[in-house]
């Protein structure tokens, strides 16, 4: 299966076997990009498919590709609001939903749109296009919650260190561009010392989850699969992160709990709830060396699936940290 451009989709193939398409069915792929997962699902069965994605570029390739094959039906929108975007096409339930979180490569390729700090652009990073972006959380959060989104959101050990060091620039001169920004990051850690990885990684990975919400998108994607998936329909998750993989491994083993009839690594479900996902595998499936070697980018991916029982949904889950910052906060400020 060739790919267009320079995107080239994670464990593609496990991806597809996992969600087992089948003639006739429906499924979401609620995080388009490219739309790799769409048109390889569609190439081993005769099916429909609900591209939903909320940048604008991505939905534009949907656009076209559906042009070329009217089996791909456009849904724009936030895959953490797909029960809404597949009811609003005319489908109560579907067979199954396939997420590929993070950044895409066309995002992260394109300067203009400032996801990277390889290339100079302007420090944008939203993934809708409009809102709050990362020169506004910058320049506006205060110190202490600039730290609370590098430690929490990028892990980052020196995240005191930096924020006081933005905020102190920022006083002299707002930040614009993504490498001013890496600049500074790196010089207030003291270079990179030997380091394999730049040290603005952690924390431009930070400013892009807390911009576009990720984590909380992510949490409410997975309770509107349960939601929407018909009974024995697959949900099948890709991951690029441990936040991201800790969130769907423990939804997964929560809602699979009573699968095995409980144990050390699945316990049982809570009184008076069934569980409404059984789990095929416990351990994530990770890409081969050979995929790695192929498409350095997916070093960190790790897939994991399950298979939609027939109990009734559990519900909202949040399951976030509260004394992150939320958009509201960055929004307020820029109201003033």
């Amino acid at each position: 299966m060739t790919q267009e451009g320079t995107h080239i989709p994670v464990l593609l193939e496990p991806v597809v076997e996992a969600l087992a398409p089948t003639d006739g069915r429906v499924y979401i792929d609620g995080t388009y990009g490219g739309g790799g997962y769409s048109r390889a699902v569609m190439a081993v069965a005769d099916c429909t498919v609900l591209a939903v994605d909320r940048d604008p570029d991505a939905m534009q390739r949907a656009w076209d590709h559906a042009g070329k094959d009217p089996r791909l039906k456009p849904a724009p929108g936030r895959f953490g609001e797909l029960d809404l975007a597949a009811r609003a096409a005319g489908h109560e339930y579907v067979d199954g939903v396939m997420l590929d979180l993070g950044v895409s490569s066309y995002q992260i390729d394109q300067a203009e749109r400032g996801f990277s700090f390889m290339r100079d652009g302007p420090l944008d990073m939203r993934m809708e296009q409009h809102g709050p972006s990362a020169a506004d959380a910058v320049n506006l959060l205060s110190e202490k919650d600039l730290a609370s989104i590098f430690h929490f959101y990028g892990e980052e050990p020196a995240s005191r260190r930096i924020a006081k060091f933005i905020v102190k620039r920022r006083d002299e001169e707002k930040f614009t561009r993504t490498l001013d920004l890496a600049n500074l990051i790196e010089s207030s850690v003291g270079g990179r010392r030997g380091k394999k990885t730049h040290p603005a990684t952690r924390v431009f990975q930070a400013l892009r989850l807390y911009v576009n919400d990720e984590l909380g998108e992510l949490v409410r994607a997975l309770v509107a699969s349960e939601e929407i998936i018909t009974s024995g329909g697959r949900l099948v998750v890709v991951t690029f992160h441990s936040l991201e993989d800790r969130i769907v491994k423990t939804f997964l083993r929560e809602r699979g709990g009573a699968m095995g009839g409980g144990s050390r690594h699945a316990p049982e479900a809570p009184a008076g709830k069934s569980p409404t996902f059984e789990l095929v595998a416990r351990k994530a499936i990770d890409p081969t060396d050979e995929e790695v070697a192929g498409n350095p980018r997916s070093r960190s991916s790790k897939l994991r699936w399950a298979i939609r029982t027939d109990a009734p949904t559990w519900g909202e889950k949040s399951g976030l940290n509260s004394r992150i910052p939320s958009l509201d906060v960055l929004e307020a400020l820029l109201a003033e």
